[in-house]
């Protein structure tokens, strides 16, 4: 009658998808014109990536934070991150049509390097940017958390390279279903 199993070449797409969305993610929080931190009283300041602009309403000054080393520095961390994952991304497409296990540990290398160094580049951007700053409270929003987001789903996407090379069968469809639950 009912049975529930995991189909998994049906399911062995959903790593690359995922991984589509973590670039999605990341093209946001780097192209994003003013959405990593603003402060929390009079929306009177707000920052990107990029720059920090100060005013009230139409009388904006804005900055660049380019001026700045550890601007550059999250800047091109964050970049090369995303450079990295669509590097990762390729691969992975690659490895999921040929069920290369070999392809899968180099994608989940090139994984946990992105998350490396987008965690260092999402630490140093509020560490620095609060020793520039020292009025008031700031939050940090919608842009800066994509950034976390491609971050997390990185790390989730590696350990899942990690542990497909054990299942190649299931993945080619070679292997016959486990069922989780059968209703008989």
């Amino acid at each position: 009658m009912f049975r529930c199993g995991i189909a998994y070449p049906r399911c062995r797409w959903i790593i690359p998808l995922l991984l589509l969305f973590a670039i999605i993610f990341d093209l946001i929080a780097i192209c994003a014109q003013s959405g990593w931190l603003e402060d929390e009283d009079a929306k009177s300041h707000y920052a990107s990536m990029w720059k920090q602009c100060r005013g009230l309403k139409d009388n904006w000054q804005c900055q660049s934070l380019m001026e700045f080393s550890w601007a550059q520095a999250v800047a091109a961390l964050m970049i090369i991150g995303l450079i990295i994952l669509i590097i990762a991304f390729i691969l992975a497409i690659v490895a999921m049509c040929n069920i290369n296990t070999g392809l899968m540990v180099v994608v989940a290398a090139f994984l946990i390097v992105v998350a490396i160094i987008q965690i260092i580049a999402l630490i140093i951007y509020p560490v620095k940017f609060n020793e520039l700053i020292f009025e008031g409270n700031y939050y940090y929003t919608w842009a800066y958390g994509f950034g976390w987001g491609a971050t997390i789903i990185s790390i989730g996407c590696a350990i899942l390279f990690c542990c497909l090379p054990r299942y190649e069968d299931e993945l080619s469809g070679q292997a016959k279903v486990k069922y989780l639950y059968t209703s008989e």
